[in-house]
């Protein structure tokens, strides 16, 4: 296993179609076995690119990124946020946060909220340690389909 150094001014920048297809590509290396293909539709860079954003790599490789945009309501919404596997634990994911919610601040949000599995334990523990409140809602992806939801008050 290869392990990345990140430079502390590595700054997250909004992702292209071209890392969008990179990210497509390697999705295993970001997900592991789990199939998330479907949830990385291309509308999150060609409708929502101002909020999509990435973090670097030392050889310009998309080393984490993080789709979401500012819902009507005020909320700005984070869909995915994925860290290669080689470069967790380097508090990408944490800047990617606090990147969206400077720009999601800036478009009239409120709250960040996000939503994720309840067995999914490591997402979770992410969410807590940025503050957010975790509430498991039974049915919220349908019958019989519980759904944890992360959210911060932003005022």
């Amino acid at each position: 296993m290869r392990y990345v150094v990140f430079s502390a001014f590595m700054l997250p920048e909004r992702a292209t179609p071209a890392d969008y297809y990179a990210i497509i590509d390697t999705l295993a290396e970001y997900w592991g076995e789990r199939d998330m293909r479907a949830r990385h539709h291309p509308m999150f860079v060609h409708e929502f690119g101002d909020t999509a954003l990435v973090m670097r790599d030392g050889s310009g490789g998309v080393a984490a990124y993080l789709f979401g945009f500012v819902a009507p309501t005020q909320v700005g919404y984070v869909h995915l946020v994925g860290v290669r596997a080689d470069s967790q634990r380097a508090g990408l994911g944490r800047r990617l946060y606090g990147e969206f919610e400077t720009l999601a601040r800036g478009r009239g949000a409120t709250a960040l909220k996000a939503i994720s599995i309840p067995t999914n334990h490591g997402s979770i523990a992410f969410h807590r340690a940025l503050g957010m409140s975790v509430t498991e809602v039974a049915d919220y992806s349908g019958l019989g389909q519980p759904r944890v939801v992360f959210w911060r008050d932003l005022s």
